[in-house]
């Protein structure tokens, strides 16, 4: 473990000064909404709204991708999703359930059923967009799953809509709930900390895998999850962005790039777009691929030394 925080801050830095942060795009997504579990701060519909806050303050236009039993099968989620769609952002499909198409007991046509049934619910909101993200960024552990969603999508007329920047927010909102259900008083200031640097630290790094598969800046599409952390600092997250020098642009921009139009043939793809393209290229663990696949250990471990 100490060996692993040694490597990743050694990442970190090397990253930092390693790259020149400008003129590079990004477009905001968030998977798993609208999300109607309680949190500790604030209620489902307070953080709907700061997130659309957050968003509208800076202008941002983003896309949802509506898993239906988080919250829109039921009135008061389809009210949070349909509000997403008003504001203008996009609205797009993460199957009825979230299951995993990569797990053996979810055969093809189960897959593809969430799928349509998701449809069925979420076509008629404002924003929608015949747009549909794999749950886990996973296409299947097999050709058969693999190819069989991709005959499915194309005749179905949806677009697959990749993640280039892949971050693990999840795992830190499942500390900032721990945190606050310990301690409602606790300060949050380290846990806002590691979330902002986590988020840069993985854009710079895709960012420099773009330049190394791509030979440039590709338009990155960033996931990030219908959560409390991202209520809460949303709106840091957008101006750390802006400070950076990058340029927000809307999902339907960061899509025209031609990189998404790629298919990685490795047999399991899935994951960031880029990764899955690493991987079928047959690179390995290439110069920085450990600030890619943690899952946030570094920063849960930086914590945990704070006593959180």
């Amino acid at each position: 473990m100490m060996l692993n925080f040694l490597l990743r801050s050694l990442c970190a830095a090397l990253l930092f000064h390693s790259v020149n942060v400008s003129a590079q795009s990004l477009a905001f997504t968030f998977d798993d909404g609208p999300q109607l579990d309680k949190t500790p701060l604030l209620s489902p519909q307070e953080r709907n709204q700061a997130l659309l806050n957050a968003l509208g303050t800076n202008g941002v236009s983003a896309a949802l991708f509506v898993t239906v039993a988080n919250g829109a099968n039921q009135p008061e989620g389809m009210l949070l999703a349909k509000a997403w769609g008003q504001a203008g952002h996009a609205v797009g499909n993460h199957t009825m359930t979230h299951i995993d198409l990569n797990n053996s007991g979810v055969s093809l046509t189960q897959y593809q059923k969430e799928i349509l049934d998701c449809d069925e619910i979420i076509r008629k909101l404002p924003g929608y967009q015949k747009w549909f993200r794999y749950t886990y960024l996973r296409e299947g552990n097999t050709l058969e799953k693999r190819d069989g969603m991709r005959s499915f999508l194309k005749n179905h007329g949806y677009r697959n809509a990749y993640v280039s920047l892949d971050t693990s927010d999840w795992r830190l909102n499942e500390k900032l709930i721990e945190t606050l259900e310990k301690n409602p008083h606790a300060d949050l200031g380290p846990i806002r900390a590691a979330y902002l640097a986590h988020i840069r630290q993985r854009a710079i790094a895709y960012r420099e895998l773009s330049q190394k598969l791509q030979g440039r800046d590709i338009s990155q599409v960033m996931l990030l999850h219908h959560n409390l952390i991202n209520a809460l600092w949303l709106n840091d997250l957008i101006v750390m962005f802006k400070d950076m020098g990058w340029k927000i642009i809307s999902p339907q921009q960061a899509f025209a790039d031609p990189v998404y139009q790629l298919m990685p043939e490795r047999q399991s793809a899935g994951q960031s777009l880029l990764l899955s393209m690493a991987r079928s290229l047959g690179m390995g663990k290439f110069d920085g691929w450990e600030c890619l696949v943690d899952d946030g250990d570094f920063e849960i471990e930086s914590l945990g030394k704070l006593g959180y």
